[in-house]
């Protein structure tokens, strides 16, 4: 029996998780509590109806989490259960931001300030993410980039360790992105904003990216960071970490950094890499 356990933050995208789970043919239970898995586990294993693919979502909403969670664990080893467990996760700002559009209180807090409440769960989460077989970062998905990303992990199998890499573009006139773990300053590229015909467009259309790689130094810069990016994300990996934020900025996030981050996140996911590219100042 194919078994995955779904669990993470909340806000991250369970409920949407199991939906797509749902149309890869998984028989699907939301909101399991952890004392009754190793029981629905038996249940399914045993029905008349032949069921060779299930998916639980399990998470805070079970009271009681970890004596029970891991305690049944160990009893699906036990009956040879060969489970997954799928962590879903996501930004701090990106969970408030979604709280905040639903008008939800958080489950562990919700009399109080949202950040509190995320903070406690990330503390009562910490052990089972450190166990999760797969840890998707949820924060710059859409629902078709959550379905591209399960489909790769159960259906094609191409699950590539557990780093999820983010390439985000944006304008230094509007701040640095504060939540990168590496940054690259591509103002030194000519700037397409003072051509007239360019101006008005992007690094996503055929003339700005055609302007914008004309130039050697581009190439180099092309060459060089995706060479030092292979030497850290193995080495990133290694160290546990499970995403990376890569920042490409220039004056106002709509030219060089638009065009450059593109190129970068193509390159990499020829790569065999999990990479999301974001452009957060091109509107």
């Amino acid at each position: 029996m194919d078994f995955v356990v779904i669990t993470g933050m909340s806000g991250a995208g369970k409920s949407q998780a199991m939906k797509v789970m749902e149309d890869m043919g998984y028989y699907c239970m939301d909101n399991l509590p952890p004392a009754l898995l190793s029981k629905f586990a038996e249940l399914t294993y045993k029905s008349t109806k032949e069921i060779k693919k299930v998916a639980v979502v399990v998470d805070i909403r079970g009271g009681v989490f970890f004596e029970d969670l891991f305690q049944e664990l160990n009893e699906l080893k036990e009956m040879g259960v060969g489970y997954k467990i799928l962590f879903l996760d996501s930004a701090n700002e990106t969970l408030i931001k979604r709280y905040k559009e639903l008008r939800r209180p958080h489950p562990l807090n919700p009399e109080g300030n949202l950040i509190d409440g995320i903070k406690e769960e990330r503390r009562i989460l910490h052990q089972v993410k450190g166990r999760a077989d797969y840890i998707v970062d949820t924060s710059k998905f859409n629902l078709g980039m959550l379905k591209e990303e399960l489909t790769r992990i159960f259906v094609e199998g191409e699950e590539r360790g557990k780093l999820s890499i983010s390439v985000t573009s944006f304008g230094f006139k509007y701040g640095v992105l504060l939540d990168a773990d590496l940054v690259f300053d591509v103002r030194f590229i000519p700037n397409p904003y003072y051509i007239p015909e360019l101006k008005e467009h992007s690094g996503l259309e055929k003339d700005v990216r055609e302007y914008v790689f004309k130039w050697t130094q581009t190439q180099i810069f092309i060459g060089k960071t995706i060479e030092m990016l292979e030497f850290l994300i193995p080495n990133y990996v290694t160290e546990g970490k499970t995403r990376l934020v890569i920042g490409i900025g220039c004056t106002g996030g709509k030219h060089r950094s638009v065009a450059i981050a593109e190129e970068i996140g193509n390159i990499l996911k020829k790569n065999g890499h999990r990479v999301l590219v974001d452009h957060r100042d091109l509107s």
